[in-house]
């Protein structure tokens, strides 16, 4: 993957899929991190569902320290994985009060300290809360990444030291949602629909070489 052609696929990619997230509906830091918790192995889309009626229920993180945890599963039972989720949000929130003075890090290190945060969601975190560059990968980055030429890494964190240097890290935290997108729709773990792609003239995966393009996720990903 030459820079040249580096620098078009992040051109197109700019073009079909934008420069700006949307972000979760929130009014506090804390609150930011618990969607970006949630939205962990589940669509924005359910999030984005679910927020309101959270924030109505659970206004502050008091009343999510207060309640019954039985409580948090009921608030957020259409998520992927909530039983998991509730506790972790549940006993995140005491520890910010307990431990960080009621305050979120602002660190990649302080933060995967947090039950249910691991370095995908600290670094999702930081890129939204306060525009500090990193670079996520999820199992759609790590796909991609590796079937455009970007990296050759076996595991999630390889990958991510790649990514940085070979993406300009003015592109580090739109690449993650701009793959996701690519992914789901484009690119999927299946079957890349390559004869679609609008990156096919550059990428150097091509079906006809790799086949139906099966794919897993290494056994070391961590979803958060």
């Amino acid at each position: 993957m030459t820079k040249e052609n580096t620098g078009k696929i992040l051109e197109t990619l700019d073009k079909e899929y934008g420069t700006a997230k949307q972000g979760f509906v929130h009014t506090a830091d804390w609150q930011l991190l618990t969607a970006i918790m949630l939205s962990a192995q589940s669509t924005d889309k359910q999030v984005d569902e679910t927020l309101p009626g959270l924030w109505a229920a659970f206004p502050d993180m008091e009343s999510v320290i207060k309640a019954p945890v039985e409580k948090l599963e009921e608030a957020i039972k259409s998520i992927g994985l909530y039983k998991v989720k509730a506790r972790n949000i549940k006993k995140c929130c005491e520890m910010l009060w307990e431990t960080y003075d009621r305050k979120v890090p602002t660190t990649i290190d302080e933060l995967v300290k947090l039950p249910g945060v691991g370095r995908k969601t600290a670094t999702l975190f930081l890129a939204d809360a306060y525009g500090i560059p990193g670079v996520t990968v999820d199992t759609h980055v790590f796909r991609i990444a590796k079937r455009i030429g970007w990296a050759s890494g076996s595991n999630p964190v390889q990958v991510e030291k790649e990514l940085m240097n070979v993406l300009p890290k003015e592109h580090w935290n739109r690449i993650n949602f701009q793959l996701i997108y690519h992914g789901r729709s484009v690119c999927t773990a299946r079957k890349a629909k390559c004869e679609n792609c609008i990156l096919n003239k550059w990428c150097d995966f091509t079906a006809a070489s790799a086949g139906p393009a099966e794919y897993s996720s290494p056994s070391d990903f961590n979803p958060a």
